[in-house]
């Protein structure tokens, strides 16, 4: 399958200069310029045309690859996806669960919230000024998420989502029917491995579990979609976590 590659180059709406060299040569990039004062509206002018990107990478028989500073880029992602007719499978891979609302969330991140916006939980202007319509839980695969707030933990155990705390779990999981849309975020990785990431969490899977997990997923013929929450290119690490990360995307992509 032919892969095309977008980056976003902002956090939580704002650009992020840093960003910007990630992009490669033959890369789209996504930098409308936004009016709006505040994140949700900033965010919804920006992931508007990240979704018609989608949508048409879709529709041209390619598979659309976005690269962003954060998860809330997934709303754009499963808008164009359902906007060109594709309902996939979530698999969702995360340190975190990004599944808090302004109910359990300590710090009102509304990068702790993309998830629980994508099961129609919480907070849903972002899917609403997308035209977003909330994907059932049962279609949700949460993999690792092993830093949760208390009552995100305590909202993913009483949800339908499936968690699979171990990332290698999904070896030998009886994956649904159908397209599959995967999430990398790449704080996941093992800290050690990949250091270059705004929230760390000791305890990943080091690189070489995910190198697994991705080949089996990519063997499976039916990844239409990927994202990717990068790395921070101002941290100290940025290029081992660069070199780490876009390897891992090549096996999950069946390059490697």
């Amino acid at each position: 399958m032919n892969d095309k590659f977008i980056l976003t180059p902002h956090f939580i709406g704002q650009v992020e200069a840093g960003l910007l060299p990630l992009a490669r040569s033959d890369w789209d990039v996504n930098q409308p310029d936004l009016a709006a004062d505040s994140a949700q509206p900033r965010m919804i002018e920006l992931f508007r045309p990240l979704s018609r990107w989608v949508a048409q990478t879709i529709q041209q028989g390619q598979r659309p690859v976005s690269v962003a500073g954060d998860c809330c880029s997934t709303l754009g992602v499963m808008a164009g996806l359902q906007n060109a007719g594709v309902s996939p499978t979530l698999i969702w891979f995360d340190a975190h669960g990004d599944f808090n609302d302004w109910q359990t969330t300590p710090s009102g991140f509304l990068g702790g919230m993309p998830l629980a916006m994508l099961a129609g939980r919480g907070e849903q202007t972002m899917v609403h000024g997308l035209g977003l319509t909330p994907i059932a839980e049962e279609r949700i695969i949460l993999t690792d998420a092993r830093d949760l707030d208390p009552g995100e933990k305590l909202a993913i155990e009483n949800s339908a989502i499936t968690h699979l705390s171990n990332v290698e779990l999904l070896l030998n999981y009886p994956l649904p029917d159908g397209p599959l849309y995967v999430h990398f975020d790449v704080d996941v990785v093992d800290v050690a491995e990949l250091p270059a990431v705004s929230y760390p969490a000791p305890g990943g899977p080091p690189a070489a579990a995910l190198r697994r997990v991705f080949r089996h997923l990519a063997q499976t013929g039916r990844v239409t979609a990927v994202s990717v929450s990068a790395w921070n290119p101002q941290m100290d690490g940025a290029v081992r976590s660069q070199d780490v990360a876009m390897s891992l995307l090549d096996v999950l992509l069946g390059k490697s």
